[in-house]
């Protein structure tokens, strides 16, 4: 019964709302939010159509479809790579519906070239041109290019990508497309809080300054010792800074 928080997941093979923010919504539950935290089409348990391509303008338009239906007209946004370019492309759709966007190494801000220079997406190509599934490769992205610190990945973390994984619908990842938002972050006046990893592997580091600059409402906290995943590498300080950024700006909306 409390205020909406939606968490949008990244991409990537196995990825799914729970695996990407398992350490994180629960924390806000026990502060009295409402918490949805959907699989995107495409990942996760959700349905995988082969006969449409994954533009960042479906996934939007599911994720809306989706809070429609749900019958929620007001929340937070909390995005992570791909989710974030989601979140970024929702404000600019409905701007009076979103109270917050917090953004971990959001997607959409640089050309879908450069991010391919990038070594976790030199891995994530190697794992996408596999002829089958391999357990080892998969273990071998996640641990190379989503963190900072190896030794926290788990059995259990990979066990539960893996599943996904041999479920997923390669069309996925070959028709995502995220156009560039650089241009349009001005517009987003939305109280914005920025993660970024200053071990990223998978975002251009340009990224930073284009959010920061970009943004006029932003407030950015870079991590050193992280990687692309703030939230699961440092989770006791993003639970925490999301907390208070939550409850910040709905103190001032009162």
């Amino acid at each position: 019964n409390g205020s909406v928080v939606v968490f949008v997941h990244g991409s990537g093979q196995g990825a799914s709302g729970h695996s990407n923010f398992k350490g994180n919504y629960p924390f806000l539950v026990e502060h009295g939010y409402r918490v949805i935290v959907p699989d995107l089409i495409g990942y996760g348990y959700s349905d995988k159509p082969q006969d449409i391509d994954y533009t960042l303008d479906f996934f939007v338009e599911c994720v809306e479809q989706l809070l429609e239906h749900l019958g929620i007209d007001s929340y937070a946004l909390i995005g992570n790579s791909l989710g974030g370019a989601i979140a970024l492309q929702m404000a600019l759709n409905h701007p009076n519906k979103i109270t917050t966007l917090n953004l971990m190494a959001p997607g959409g801000i640089e050309e879908q070239a450069d991010y391919f220079t990038m070594p976790g997406m030199k891995l994530l190509q190697s794992l996408m041109q596999q002829g089958a599934p391999s357990k080892a490769l998969l273990k071998q992205f996640i641990c190379e290019g989503l963190v900072y610190d190896a030794s926290m990945i788990d059995d259990e973390l990979i066990d539960e990508r893996w599943d996904i994984y041999t479920k997923q619908n390669p069309h996925c990842l070959k028709t995502m497309r995220v156009p560039n938002l650089t241009a349009s972050l001005p517009s987003i006046t939305t109280p914005t809080l920025v993660f970024w990893g200053l071990n990223e592997q998978m975002m251009p580091s340009t990224g930073i300054m284009t959010l920061a600059h970009g943004l006029p409402n932003a407030r950015v906290v870079l991590v050193s010792q992280c990687g692309h995943w703030v939230m699961a590498e440092h989770q006791t300080m993003f639970n925490q800074y999301t907390l208070q950024f939550l409850q910040q700006h709905a103190a001032t909306q009162e």
